[in-house]
Parts: C-alpha cells; sequence; structure tokens
C-alpha cells in the first residue's frame, strides 16, 4: 500500500503511512501506554473521505478503525487502517425541538457548550474531550444515566457508512437491527459520520467536588452509603480514595444534582457534619462546566484502568475498598448507578438493563512496563478480594485493554450482535476498539 494509493481512494484529507512525517503522532491513541500498531492513518476531512477510505479497504481487503480522538484504544490494530474523524466535528443544537446533531469527530464540550444557555444538556460522561459518536456508541454513562439511561438511549439517528462504502441513515424505523447494535454495542458494524440525539432539560445544576484527609474515608464511605441508599434519580454521587504521588492519602466525593441549589444542599446537608474538609467546591453549575468536577486530565498520558460492576457495598467489599493499599494504583472510585440504568428500557440497546448498582474504576499510571504489570496486579487483587461483590460483567464503554467484548453483555445480546456483524459485513472490513467476534 502508498499514501497515493489511498489519496486516488478521492481521499481529501492527510494520508500518513510509516516512515511520513507526523505518522507516529497520528497514530498514537489517547492512552499511550497502549500500543498501536497501524498500516496506515487518515485524517477524514468529510464523510465522503470515511466512504472513500471503506470501498478501498473493502477491495484491498483491509480493515478499517474509526477513532476521533483515540480514547478507548486496545491496541488490537495490527495492519488496520486508522480512521481519524476528528475533522467531523460540526455541532447544531436545535433547542425548539430538544435535539443535537454532531459530527463523529465533535467532543462533549462543545455540545454542552451549546446546548447549555438554552437550559438543555447531553449525558456527558465527565470529561469534556471524549467524542460524542466513540463515548455514545459505548453506550455512554453520564452524570445524568440515573435519570435518563445510557446516552445511547437518547439517540434518534445515525448516519453511518456501512462496511460496502455506501451512506445511510439508520433509524430504529429504517433498520432496527443496526440501530439497536449502534447504540451501545461498539463500532463494529458500520462507521458513524454523524449522530442525532435528544437532549434533556436542565435549567439548574448543582454540584462540585469535596476533598478530606485519608483519615476520614471510612466516615465519607458511610455517608456515601447513606445517600446512595434512598437518592432520587436526579443526583449522582461518585467516591474516590485517592494516593497521588508526593501527596498525602485523599478521599473524595463528585457530586452532580439536576436540581436547585437550595434542594441539592439540603439532600447532601449530611456532608457538612464531616470534619477537616480540605475542599468544598459545591455550588451551582453551568452546563459547560460539567467536565470541572472531577477535573479529569485534557491531555492525553500513560495510564492503566479497570472497571467492574458491583452487586452492592456490604461491609466485606467496604472493607476491601476502604482498607486495602491503593499504591501502585492512583484512584478507587465506586459509582453509584440504579435509577434509570436498571429499569427496563423500551427500545434499549445490547447494554440492556444494569442490574448492579455500583461500579467500581480503578485507575493508575503505566509509564513502563514494571509500572504497568504493577498496577495490573494490584487491581487484580481489589477485584479478586471483593470476591462476589463483582458480578463479573463490565460496560463496554470503559473495557480495557485486554478485556472482550463478551464482558460487556449477556449472552444473548453478544449473540445478537454477532449474528448482525457477520450479516452486514462478512469479509471484516470495520474494526470496532473491542470486536464482537473476538
Amino acid at each position: 500500500m502508498t499514501s497515493t494509493d489511498l489519496r486516488n481512494a478521492v481521499v481529501d484529507g492527510r494520508v500518513l503511512l510509516p516512515g511520513d512525517d507526523g505518522f507516529e503522532q497520528a497514530a498514537r491513541p489517547w492512552n499511550f501506554s497502549v500500543e498501536q500498531p497501524v498500516a496506515a492513518v487518515v485524517e477524514a476531512g468529510t464523510a465522503g473521505d470515511v466512504a472513500a477510505v471503506v470501498r478501498y479497504a473493502g477491495r484491498s481487503g483491509l480493515s478499517v478503525a474509526a477513532q476521533p480522538s483515540g480514547h478507548g484504544a486496545s491496541g488490537d490494530t495490527d495492519g488496520v487502517i486508522l480512521l481519524r474523524t476528528g475533522g467531523l466535528d460540526g455541532v447544531e443544537v436545535r433547542p425548539e425541538e430538544r435535539l443535537a446533531r454532531v459530527g463523529a469527530g465533535a467532543k462533549w464540550g462543545q455540545v454542552l457548550a451549546a446546548a447549555g444557555p438554552h437550559g438543555l444538556t447531553g449525558l456527558a460522561g465527565s470529561s469534556p474531550v471524549v467524542s460524542v459518536t466513540g463515548y455514545t456508541l459505548g453506550g455512554g454513562l453520564s452524570w445524568f444515566s440515573r435519570k435518563h439511561g445510557f446516552a445511547a438511549d437518547s439517540v434518534r439517528s445515525f448516519d453511518v457508512v456501512g462496511a460496502d462504502g455506501e451512506p445511510a441513515t439508520v433509524t430504529a424505523e429504517s433498520d432496527p437491527d443496526l440501530f439497536w447494535a449502534l447504540r451501545g454495542g461498539g463500532g463494529d458494524f458500520a462507521l458513524v459520520t454523524a449522530v442525532e440525539f435528544e437532549l434533556h432539560p436542565a435549567p439548574h445544576l448543582y454540584g462540585g467536588r469535596m476533598i478530606w484527609p485519608g483519615h476520614r474515608t471510612h466516615e465519607v464511605f458511610e455517608a456515601f452509603r447513606e445517600l446512595t441508599a434512598d437518592a432520587p434519580d436526579e443526583l449522582a454521587v461518585w467516591f474516590s480514595r485517592a494516593q497521588f504521588p508526593q501527596a498525602p492519602p485523599m478521599v473524595m466525593l463528585d457530586l452532580a444534582f439536576l436540581g436547585r441549589e437550595d434542594e441539592g444542599r439540603a439532600l447532601l446537608g449530611r456532608l457538612d457534619k464531616i470534619g477537616d474538609v480540605i475542599a468544598d467546591k459545591r455550588g451551582p453549575v453551568a452546563v459547560a462546566d460539567l467536565g470541572d468536577i472531577t477535573a479529569e486530565p485534557t491531555e492525553p498520558s500513560a495510564g492503566r484502568s479497570r472497571a467492574e460492576l458491583l452487586t452492592g457495598l456490604d461491609d466485606a467489599a467496604a472493607a476491601t475498598l476502604l482498607d486495602t493499599p491503593l499504591e501502585p494504583v492512583l484512584a478507587v472510585q465506586v459509582r453509584h448507578l440504579g435509577g434509570a440504568l436498571a429499569a427496563a428500557r423500551p427500545g434499549a440497546g445490547p447494554s440492556g438493563p444494569v442490574a448492579e448498582p455500583y461500579l467500581l474504576y480503578m485507575l493508575g499510571l503505566a509509564l513502563n512496563p514494571e509500572l504497568s504489570g504493577a498496577v495490573g496486579a494490584r487491581q487484580g487483587r481489589f477485584a479478586e478480594e471483593l470476591g462476589s461483590a463483582v458480578s463479573g460483567r463490565k460496560p463496554y464503554t470503559m473495557l480495557a485493554r485486554g478485556e472482550r467484548a463478551a464482558d460487556a453483555f449477556t449472552a444473548e445480546a453478544i449473540g445478537r450482535l454477532r449474528e448482525i456483524k457477520r450479516a452486514r459485513d462478512p469479509q471484516g472490513v470495520l474494526r470496532a476498539n473491542f470486536p464482537v467476534l473476538a
């Protein structure tokens, strides 16, 4: 293959091959610890570029993996054409219809900035720099998923290019099987060039981060368990233990409430009784500033993560989460789920109802193989010691390298996804970060 071959496929965007200036940088995923051995990188400038690359790959016996920003990369890209769709970043908000239409490369920060002035929000996660499309194809766990379900549940339509290189608009009516698969089954079935989804009312938001010293960990966790025992669906509470380099242990609560400040303060009054607070950033939150709550890094880095769904937080699970040494893991976070996520939602995608009420997320640095191995081992011990509190299922959107799509779905759902994949892409032209047939 040569760059001329791809450019002759009528690709207007930049085409890079190994050895070209800028190739290494263009091929790197968001997580620098993941090796991504691709055959070429194409930076799509238009939906037509996407179709041209898919047709070229089909003729040449190659496959294509789309990554707007590189989040969620698994490294399963040997010999693949990496399609960067970050240039397709248009955002259109239609407030009177409570709808947004965004290109494949649009990021959540852009959408929230456009929707917020109208008292509306999309079902964004904690980071403003994650692409809407990649996040939504994986289901999308939001601050507001307890109220409104997965982000994928709000999708009205997808503009796609199929494995045959033909464009189409996919809705529940036009193509029920493909629409179902794309709403949480990943990017194995078609390349999405744009998505249209419902926005939700958010005239008032309240939230922020509270931080205490590590010796308050047990007290903060008890407050977390009490709050989540009967929290309204409008309230999201995330608990974290953190041990950052050259810093003392800390414990944190991240909070987002879909309502007025006075209501939020009344709901969270229990937290005011916990002493030694280091920081209390609770207050009214603009929709555009949702990403400030957790203040996640907005630049790529090298990390290793692991997520597990938890069946509960009994005293044995609490002891493991609170008393097990963290190092070399940086943080252990427990997110409250439930609400709409646990309900049977008509027309829901492959993720279906999530019976588990909590999500565990563990993160550490992976600056070298030795550190990465040590972080992975510690994360594994956490999961092992939690025993039956770990359900064994994982959210697709939080799968990490070495895991499989089958880890995220019921046997029935993964079976249906595989049938759709074989029917729509028998030659394997399209490659998701976590392929359903792997």
